[in-house]
């Protein structure tokens, strides 16, 4: 947004003349700045004649008359759409020539709103039931241009056009949608003209694609791909309010209409063939219908129910895996009947259980569930309600960071690092010590936007981070070419120092990371003296001394792009994509 700035200068007296004659000056610059000709006064000059104005109390004549001007202006824009050739060959160009009106036309609000700033700032402000400038040019817009009715149909016509060719495989102009579609919302015309004939036609497309290509047999694939490009389509151009329904119409018409179908058709191959990246496709498609996994499940039972013999005779086959970890399970709560110190076990278990949990481990979340609800049956309610706990927090610490996400895309300084919380409530977890660590800058600053985003949504709570169960994804780059390594959070503040300097002391390294000088050592000899050696220590040898120094090994080589480096004697750690920390 510009505007002029001016020194005061002394006003002239206020005569009718001078008012006039003020007021063809301005009424000639808005002309010019319409007409995209140049303006033959100096925009100080305008803006001090504005401030004139207002000052000797003409602000309401002079709002009039900037209105009328402006109305006067976008009336004459009509019939250049009115008169456009109908074929449909011009839709395309139909629609430039729209979006370039309304581009034109909000640059030259911004230039007009420029000039008479100080009768926006000012008068208009003031008084409560007047629009300002830019609100009156949207305004004005929308009541001539965009509200005539063969105009606006013209217009979502041609959208609607171009997103059918993208759905077919066409490449289009999306910025030119994107634009189009913002100026609908912008005018708050979006839902009422062009949202529900979308959501319409998306309706009959997918249910007439559900009935010609359920047969196939990548069908699973092509619904995944399909609710992709839908969501793309999102992110690029439609308006964000749109998501929830569109994806909706899609899974309805795609999966809902045709589940029975689907696992009549399908299931039982995918089952008899082991294909399980088929069978997490259907698993996490089926999880989006309603019913759905109600559906599938029962499914899997009358599956499992035909089977069970075969399943019995082919005693190697994988898919027998679940049923003897279930037996397996059986066996540990006979023995467990005989354990006298239960809370002993309780305590092993649930540290051991934390870690799986946060690690992302487990062999099996349904296993893991239903260890709980043996524990349960043996022990009663009160012995697994904090291990329950934990996995309440685990499912809203996603819900969590779906919110946080979506809170971080409305940031005007959005971050280079992408941060996952988990947030565990303190009495469910084992204990950690907490430790200070020196995080970057940006690493703090992060927290801190977290920590305004939680604390916003739930008052009076206390956070405490826990750098000990922190890790990190860095991008590195060597001699052989890019890596990423998956690190702890103490190896990752150690391989930061190496973006300023090629080498450091072990003192230099612990007063910059703040790391407890165990907890370091552990994490330079991982980092020196492991399988994985990105840095070089000097002298050599398999231990850390305090004499010791290191320097980046940018020789490092590994068959791998992804090296995980793991921590020496990692007792609470975590391993997660981007930069993760743990909250109680």
């Amino acid at each position: 947004e510009s505007h002029v700035c001016v020194s005061k200068h002394n006003r002239p007296e206020l005569t009718d003349s001078y008012t006039e004659d003020t007021w063809i000056k301005l009424r000639d610059a808005v002309s010019a700045i319409q007409n995209s000709t140049s303006i033959k006064y100096n925009l100080e000059e305008l803006y001090q004649a504005v401030e004139n104005l207002c000052s000797y109390k003409v602000s309401p004549v002079l709002y009039k008359q900037l209105r009328q001007v402006c109305e006067d202006h976008i009336q004459a824009q009509i019939h250049q759409f009115r008169e456009y050739p109908s074929s449909s060959l011009d839709s395309l160009s139909f629609l430039k020539r729209m979006n370039r009106c309304w581009q034109d036309h909000c640059s030259q609000t911004i230039m007009i709103r420029s000039i008479f700033l100080f009768l926006d700032r000012t008068y208009i402000l003031q008084n409560s039931l007047l629009p300002s400038i830019w609100d009156t040019g949207l305004e004005l817009f929308r009541t001539h241009i965009v509200s005539d009715g063969a105009v606006q149909s013209r217009t979502v016509e041609g959208i609607l056009e171009q997103i059918e060719c993208e759905r077919n495989g066409e490449t289009v102009d999306r910025s030119l949608l994107r634009s189009l579609l913002g100026m609908l919302s912008d005018l708050q015309v979006y839902k009422d003209s062009f949202e529900q004939r979308f959501l319409t036609e998306t309706n009959r497309l997918y249910a007439a694609e559900g009935q010609r290509l359920m047969q196939e047999r990548d069908y699973l694939h092509h619904v995944s791909r399909r609710l992709e490009e839908e969501n793309d389509r999102v992110i690029s151009y439609l308006d964000q309010s749109t998501q929830k329904p569109l994806i909706a119409t899609v899974e309805k018409q795609l999966l809902g209409e045709h589940m029975n179908a689907i696992l009549q058709k399908g299931l039982w191959m995918l089952l008899d063939e082991n294909r399980v990246c088929e069978l997490t496709l259907l698993y996490e498609l089926l999880s989006k219908v309603k019913g759905g996994l109600m559906t599938l499940l029962q499914a899997w039972r009358d599956y499992i129910k035909v089977h069970y013999v075969d399943s019995k005779l082919r005693a190697g086959n994988k898919e027998a895996t679940e049923e003897e970890l279930e037996r397996i399970l059986d066996k540990i709560m006979i023995i467990f009947r005989f354990i006298h110190g239960k809370d002993v076990f309780e305590a092993f278990y649930k540290k051991d259980l934390a870690k799986r949990l946060l690690v992302g481990k487990s062999a099996s979340v349904d296993a893991e569930k239903s260890m709980l609800s043996k524990l349960k049956h043996e022990c009663g309610a009160a012995f697994t309600s904090k291990l329950e706990g934990m996995f309440k927090d685990m499912e809203l610490s996603k819900d969590i960071m779906i919110q946080f996400k979506q809170y971080m895309q409305n940031q005007s300084d959005p971050s280079n690092i992408e941060l996952t919380v988990n947030i565990l409530t303190m009495g469910y977890w084992p204990s950690y010590t907490p430790m200070d660590v020196h995080l970057p800058a940006e690493m703090v600053k992060l927290q801190e936007v977290f920590k305004i985003f939680y604390l916003g949504k739930h008052s009076g709570r206390k956070l405490q981070w826990q750098p000990t169960l922190g890790h990190a994804v860095l991008k590195t780059e060597f001699k052989e070419g890019k890596k990423e390594l998956q690190v702890s959070l103490f190896q990752t503040l150690v391989l930061l120092m190496f973006n300023e300097c090629d080498e450091y002391s072990v003192e230099e390294i612990r007063t910059a990371t703040g790391i407890e000088d165990g907890e370091l050592k552990r994490t330079l000899q991982s980092l020196a003296c492991g399988k994985a050696r990105v840095l070089n220590k000097m002298p050599r040898g398999k231990d850390v001394e305090d004499a010791d120094r290191f320097h980046f090994n940018s020789d490092f080589t590994h068959k791998l792009f992804r090296i995980k480096i793991n921590q020496i004697q990692m007792k609470e750690t975590v391993s997660v994509a981007s930069v993760q920390f743990i909250l109680l």
